[in-house]
């Protein structure tokens, strides 16, 4: 029997999976293993622990594994494809596959097939293939250059909307809410910790911004709406590259996504399907969330 390991890197959390070439054998998850977050002993450690456990939950042996793909953002440096590599051979047999975490997402959707994928999590970053494999981009340029409507920047964007509405004198649930989730006593500390991106957790914040917003924080509620029409507006920005370049419809009327940001809130979801449609209205949007891991299986199962 051959047995193979798929992985899905986020920002906030890795999935694992083990499996036939029929069924999921085993699953693990741990948090983020990218080295600019966590550093290279921490990601190393979690990476092949995490390995390790999806194995043990499975009953298959890693040294008899054929083939592991791993899809990780920043596939573009060649430290991090170096890091992945040497780390997962250390833990597994078979061969290794290390590829950006837009093409894993795409295959979860389309295996292989043409459309148009959109991660929005801890960052964003869309993707459109066409039936002859050419591929077109947008987004993707990290927390401080780019990532508008991920997870990041709607916890960010939620501080900035709060204190603007404390300056203003209007009602707000946000700062309040964002201290008691970061747990200080202070405006001040609050400022002092958002001042640090280094430190502050700014994806955490997704979740309280949601809330705030289904109770009915306006200011809230207008972060969430901003980040649905930045998403479609850069989905939009794929679709014409698409088009310029002489892609068929079909290619770039799908579109699917994963992520907390677009695939647990439902306000951005809701605007970011409002804005395709008032441009695209053909353009079909899924119903679900994909889960990225299948992508990564799938490109596992195909080899390289």
């Amino acid at each position: 029997m051959r047995t193979f390991v798929g992985i899905d890197s986020g920002g906030t959390n890795t999935r694992c999976w083990v499996a036939d070439e029929e069924r999921v054998l085993g699953r693990a998850t741990c948090g983020t293993v990218k080295i600019m977050t966590v550093g290279e002993e921490v990601a190393t450690e979690r990476l092949q622990q995490l390995v390790r456990d999806a194995a043990a939950d499975g009953g298959v042996d890693l040294a008899q594994v054929t083939r592991t793909c791993i899809g990780v953002a920043g596939i573009s440096s060649g430290e991090v494809k170096r890091w992945s590599e040497a780390t997962l051979r250390a833990v597994v047999g078979g061969e290794v596959l290390v590829v950006g975490d837009e093409d894993i997402a795409l295959d979860a959707a389309f295996q292989g097939g043409p459309g148009v994928f959109l991660i929005a999590g801890t960052g964003a970053i869309m993707n459109g293939r066409c039936r002859d494999g050419r591929k077109f981009g947008a987004g993707g340029f990290g927390p401080v250059l780019g990532d508008e409507g991920s997870g990041g920047w709607i916890g960010i964007e939620g501080v900035r909307a709060g204190l603007r509405a404390i300056d203003r004198g209007e009602p707000t649930l946000l700062i309040d809410a964002v201290m008691k989730f970061w747990k200080l006593e202070s405006r001040g500390a609050l400022i002092a910790m958002g001042n640090d991106r280094s430190r502050a957790p700014f994806a955490e914040l997704t979740g309280v911004v949601a809330e705030c917003a289904a109770n009915g924080d306006a200011a809230a509620a207008e972060v969430l709406r901003r980040a649905g029409v930045f998403l479609a507006d850069d989905v939009l920005l794929v679709v014409k590259k698409m088009q310029d370049a002489g892609c068929v419809e079909d290619d770039y009327l799908r579109l699917a996504y994963t992520g907390s940001a677009v695939g647990k809130i439902a306000l951005v979801r809701e605007a970011m399907v409002e804005r395709l449609h008032e441009v695209v209205p053909a353009m079909q949007v899924a119903t679900e969330e994909v889960n990225a891991v299948e992508g990564a299986l799938w490109l596992a199962r195909q080899g390289s």
